[in-house]
């Protein structure tokens, strides 16, 4: 309403057709908001013609509306609705998740408490079909591609540590700061549906922010319904590793730290020095954050075959 204080959240969620998952996930995000929370919901649609329009002329507080004129995709969409946001926090969430009570209180409270290192907040997804663990952050696999992390700690793990850090987390659920969002530029468009949130996490992380997953915030997550969700994923990944190729390096490197620590572990006398066992070992335990030089140049090596056939297929 005019004239009314900004609301301490913005949810961002942008649309593409599907619309019996969009009014699912705006019920039950109705349904899950704390009562003590002021918050806006800012809904773009990006050219939907499946009925989605006439339905969201039919809304109003605390719903905004905004019409891309054409598709734009993911990445644009977003930054359009967070451009217009008025809340400290941006919550951004796809048209297909399911929220139930509980989901955002945890969320905000590892955003509050992680402070002015607070990078981008993810949280545990879960697939709607089988309700198996579709992401608990994403990670970076031996060959230097994002991948999701799907494996939990026990619960006694999760207990003493909720929060664990990342590389990066999915676009699909995740808070940030409003002003760190506009810091660090948003969404690149680039980027056409896919990876805009991995490259967008990297910033954070280059900035020196923190980007974690909440264990306690599970949501249930109709995994890539969107149309045309997967159908630039080499071309995004490519440009994610092309740009980012040195601090991709350094995450991939702990990968193959620790296949090579584990392939001398049987017989200790055959690592290369005791030098570099201490530095593995130390590295491997989070104790610092530089790789040895045997462990970055694998994660190179593999890194340059997927850049080489990524060449070649492109070239094509």
């Amino acid at each position: 309403m005019p004239g009314s204080p900004p609301p301490r959240l913005s949810v961002v969620t942008p649309l593409f057709n599907c619309l019996d998952r969009t009014q699912a996930m705006v019920e039950s995000l109705r349904g899950s908001m704390p009562d003590w929370l002021s918050y806006e919901v800012i809904l773009v649609d990006d050219g939907s013609t499946d009925g989605t329009r006439e339905w969201l002329s039919t809304l109003g507080e605390p719903y905004r509306v905004v019409l891309n004129e054409r598709n734009m995709g993911f990445g644009a969409s977003t930054n359009r609705g967070a451009a217009v946001a008025r809340g400290r926090i941006l919550a951004l969430l796809n048209n297909d998740l399911v929220l139930a009570p509980g989901w955002l209180g945890p969320m905000i409270n590892a955003l509050n408490e992680l402070g002015a290192e607070a990078g981008l907040v993810g949280n545990v997804q879960l697939s709607a079909a089988t309700r198996e663990v579709d992401h608990a952050g994403i990670v970076i696999d031996r060959k230097g591609k994002p991948v999701h992390e799907r494996a939990l700690p026990g619960p006694a793990s999760v207990a003493l540590a909720p929060v664990r850090r990342v590389p990066a987390v999915t676009g699909a659920c995740v808070l940030v700061r409003s002003d760190t969002w506009r810091a660090l530029g948003g969404f690149d468009e680039a980027y056409v549906n896919g990876c805009e949130d991995v490259d967008l996490c990297l910033r954070a992380r280059a900035a020196g922010l923190a980007n974690v997953v909440v264990l306690s915030s599970r949501v249930l997550h109709h995994v890539s319904s969107s149309p045309g969700r997967k159908l630039r994923d080499e071309e995004n990944t490519r440009r994610l590793v092309e740009r980012w190729h040195r601090d991709i390096a350094v995450i991939c490197a702990r990968v193959h730290a620790l296949e090579q620590f584990q392939e001398h572990e049987a017989e200790p006398r055959d690592f290369p020095g005791a030098i570099e066992a201490v530095w593995m070992a130390t590295y491997l335990l989070h104790l610092h954050g530089v790789p040895t030089p045997r462990a970055l140049d694998a994660a190179y090596l593999h890194m340059d075959v997927e850049l080489a056939r990524w060449q070649k297929m492109f070239s094509n």
